[in-house]
């Protein structure tokens, strides 16, 4: 007898091909960003995983507590997150810490004092007794939930699990990784303090603390970023900030949904400050505690990030990114002249090359007396292509001096004005004028205080350049129109950005270009509507 098995086989390929495809189309399956979808068995846990590491009350039994934190928090995967049990007056006592954050001297002590505890201590009401005479440390706390605890361990703090307790206690006794207080590289003085800030966050706020001795100042602490947690401070005077300004900024900080801020107050000054695709420094980075000591004694509000040595000053305007701490430790006379001769720096920057150009362009608009100026021979390539060259040679060097190690910057240095320069002038790919031109509006732009600003006065120059090349004198009064009424119409936290010029306050305005002794700046800025708005009490 003949049994034809061929449809079932036909049936049985089939449906091995299609459960092969199903498999690999789970195996393969991706969100819309790429990345792996949540039905991907390479993510999948089971029921019992999974609820572990929801789980938020605190297991009484040692073993469940190692249990959860392995799900949680990788225990026995990660190296440095370590479970030490120990036995203290009869109760088994789980310490859980970071190996790398946690001050050893410190919780050898506590560990010590633990060791001569008796059975009788903690007989009754252990983690009381646990809590309130047992430990010897000044920043303790008891924790009800296993992310809390977990959050602190995380930050550096080290956690008590006591056998048939179900909270936990959290012992502050961390340190962290820090470099020495130096002074800021981008805010040098020649006479005054030489500290700065670090990436460490306590430290930052001390050295402003060390400043400002009044009751009244303000340090409040959030986490921001659901993976990072990174740690937020907002700092302000109580009775001098305006309060509606405050709660903006804690409410945008309070929006933020994000994984993390791994680059620190850059990446949260794009989450609360919509700038779009604006050039222009809408906040005051200032890594100086006396800068930012002076900008909370105005009404302004200074946001620190853990891991950053920049504070963020808000609200700023354009005036703020031009003033240097040099010029309040000169007297108020030489101040006001370093002032000065930094504005004409920073219009050098951004007006020299386009009216230069202009002027060349247009010989009959040149001044009588200046007749000399312009080219006195042409080169291989038009003036235009020459500026636009040299200056991304600039912008190259100046990344090239970031990246060469300090003992090569001399000899890169060298390469770039004699190699590239000399040569290229000599060859005639370049005309000694743009060269002249280009290094007086390079020196304007890194006179100017605020890094920020210098780049993005940088590309307003370049368009003023082109549009100027392009349309001659009306490109040149259109361009500088459209962007000044650019700059008049951004606000930072409702802050006009070109205040006091425009809306005009001129009594503000005289105090921009002039800098005025202590003792004759009685109140305080407007900008900030300061609650008390007077500098020195009658």
């Amino acid at each position: 007898m003949k049994f034809i098995l061929k449809p079932a086989r036909e049936g049985g390929a089939d449906e091995k091909k299609a459960g092969e495809g199903k498999a690999q189309q789970d195996k393969l399956a991706i969100d819309a960003e790429g990345n792996l979808s949540p039905y991907n068995p390479i993510t999948q846990v089971t029921e019992k995983e999974k609820a572990l590491k929801e789980q938020e009350h605190i297991p009484q039994n040692l073993y469940d507590v190692q249990r959860v934190l392995e799900e949680r928090v990788g225990l026995n995967h990660s190296f440095d997150l370590v479970m030490r049990e120990m036995v203290f007056g009869g109760k088994r006592v789980g310490i859980f810490y970071c190996n790398g954050f946690v001050k050893d001297t410190v919780l050898t002590d506590i560990i010590t004092r633990l060791s001569y505890a008796g059975e009788e201590a903690v007989e009754h009401h252990t983690l009381e007794a646990f809590f309130a005479e047992l430990i010897p440390h000044i920043q303790v706390k008891k924790y009800a939930k296993m992310s809390e605890i977990v959050g602190q361990v995380l930050m550096g703090g080290s956690g008590f699990f006591i056998e048939g307790e179900s909270e936990a206690i959290a012992v502050d006794a961390k340190t962290y990784p820090v470099r020495s207080i130096g002074e800021p590289d981008l805010e040098r003085v020649v006479r005054g303090s030489r500290d700065g800030f670090a990436e460490t966050l306590l430290q930052n706020v001390t050295l402003v603390r060390r400043r400002i001795r009044d009751e009244r100042l303000k340090l409040e602490i959030s986490q921001i970023g659901k993976r990072t947690k990174t740690d937020i401070c907002v700092a302000y005077i109580s009775d001098i900030a305006n309060s509606d300004l405050v709660q903006e900024i804690k409410d945008r900080m309070k929006q933020v949904q994000i994984d993390g801020l791994p680059l620190g107050e850059k990446q949260l000054e794009e989450a609360i400050v919509n700038k779009g695709w604006n050039p222009y420094p809408m906040v005051r980075y200032s890594e100086r505690p006396d800068v930012v000591s002076a900008h909370l004694l105005e009404g302004h509000v200074c946001v620190f990030v853990d891991t950053s040595p920049s504070v963020m000053i808000l609200p700023t305007t354009f005036f703020h990114h031009v003033q240097h701490a040099e010029e309040y430790r000169q007297t108020p006379f030489i101040g006001t002249y370093l002032r000065w001769v930094r504005f004409a720096g920073i219009l050098m920057s951004i007006f020299l090359l386009p009216l230069w150009y202009l002027i060349v362009a247009h010989p009959e608009l040149k001044p009588a007396g200046l007749e000399f100026l312009g080219p006195q021979k042409e080169g291989h390539l038009p003036l235009l292509t020459q500026f636009l060259l040299a200056d991304i040679g600039i912008d190259l060097m100046r990344m090239a001096a970031v990246h060469t190690p300090s003992p090569l910057a001399t000899a890169m240095g060298l390469v770039a004005a004699i190699l590239v320069g000399d040569i290229a002038v000599k060859t005639g790919l370049f005309i000694n004028e743009v060269i002249l031109y280009l290094a007086l509006a390079s020196i304007g732009m890194f006179a100017t205080p605020s890094y920020e600003l210098g780049l993005a006065n940088r590309i307003v120059r370049l368009g003023l350049l082109v549009i100027t090349a392009i349309f001659g004198v009306p490109g040149m009064v259109i361009g500088s129109t459209v962007w000044l009424i650019f700059l008049a119409s951004r606000k930072s936290y409702k802050a006009p950005y070109m205040w006091p010029f425009l809306p005009f306050n001129a009594k503000s305005f005289f105090s921009i270009i002039m800098r005025k002794p202590v003792l004759a700046s009685k109140t305080r800025l407007s900008i900030t509507k300061p609650i008390d708005g007077t500098r020195q009490p009658e």
